[in-house]
């Protein structure tokens, strides 16, 4: 299976720059493990598990996680293009809760770009 570019610089990027996140990191023991892939429109995509463990409300992911879990997502678009940064604004609204026992997906593209400023959102 031929790996395309954005695949390639995801991946080698956030080896480079993050192996010890403790959401996508694949050397941290305690980490989820995100497994995020490049999607068709240049974003990127993870299922993961809603382990009861990250709980808040009863049956609920709890708030920080989904934020943090949407934080890793966008983090992880910009390593599709080559980049590191960090993230200066984050804005979430929470639309349903995100059930836990059960797998999740999240989703994460660019908005716009710049080259000082680059906006993205869960798609």
């Amino acid at each position: 299976m031929k790996v395309d570019s954005g695949e390639t610089a995801l991946k080698r990027t956030a080896a480079l720059v993050h192996p010890d996140c403790v959401l996508c990191g694949s050397s941290n023991e305690s980490g989820l493990h995100l497994d995020l892939d490049v999607t068709d429109n240049g974003g990127v995509s993870a299922t993961f598990d809603c382990d009861t463990r990250l709980q808040g409300y009863s049956g609920a992911l709890h708030g920080g996680i989904v934020a943090s879990v949407l934080d890793s997502a966008m983090t992880n678009c910009l390593f599709a293009r080559g980049k590191a940064a960090v993230t200066l604004r984050l804005t979430v609204r929470y639309r349903h809760r995100v059930l836990t026992g059960r797998p999740a997906v999240v989703r994460a593209c660019f908005e716009r770009f710049s080259k000082l400023r680059h906006v993205l959102k869960a798609c």
